[in-house]
């Protein structure tokens, strides 16, 4: 990949050189980074606000109440877990954390739920049903309210940068679904899951 920027990087400066734009080309470069440095004050704003009505939330209990609600959804996308499984309340938390924006809230809970679904993966050396349904609804990522695209909307100077909410909601809602089913029909055809101590007897 840095082999591809510097290539392009190269030849947009030859091209400049070529037709007498240079000084175009350097005064891109200046807004360009002022334009990033302003976005990157913006997300780190919005972020920083988020998180704070997120931790607000949770200690009103309302973060728990809504992992709650999720808790029977999660039980019924990944039924191989015991309800009384750590990582039952690690997804809830985690879907809960992605729906209102919070991207960089969820990816630790995501990765401490991968860790606990990983305890009891039964071929510690391939993934689980369960660790690909959690990285399907990640990677739809179902969301409430973009704090991140309404962030760089701001940034961008947008006159209404929260319109973004509706659409966003339908088109995370039609992708979440659509992850959820494709993953659940490609179980189907998956081969049964063996331990990795017991696949290793068998090749002796």
């Amino acid at each position: 990949m840095n082999y591809i920027w510097f290539f392009i990087i190269l030849i947009s400066f030859a091209a400049a050189a070529y037709t007498g734009r240079i000084d175009e080309t350097v005064n891109a470069i200046w807004k360009g980074a002022q334009t990033s440095i302003e976005i990157a004050l913006y997300l780190a704003g919005i972020m920083a606000f988020w998180l704070g009505i997120m931790k607000i939330a949770q200690k009103a209990g309302l973060v728990d109440f809504i992992a709650k609600l999720v808790t029977p959804f999660a039980r019924l996308l990944f039924p191989d877990l015991k309800k009384d499984n750590p990582a039952i309340g690690d997804i809830a938390m985690n879907f809960s954390a992605n729906a209102f924006g919070l991207s960089n809230a969820a990816t630790p809970i995501g990765i401490k739920a991968m860790e606990e679904l990983q305890k009891v993966n039964k071929d510690k050396n391939s993934a689980s049903n369960d660790m690909c349904t959690l990285l399907a609804m990640n990677t739809a990522g179902f969301q409430l309210v973009p704090a991140t695209v309404i962030a760089v909307l701001a940034a961008c100077g947008a006159k209404n940068p929260t319109e973004i909410v509706l659409p966003t909601l339908i088109v995370t809602s039609f992708t979440f679904v659509f992850a959820i089913v494709v993953v659940k029909i490609l179980e189907k055809f998956s081969k049964p899951q063996i331990p990795s101590d017991i696949k290793e007897e068998n090749d002796g």
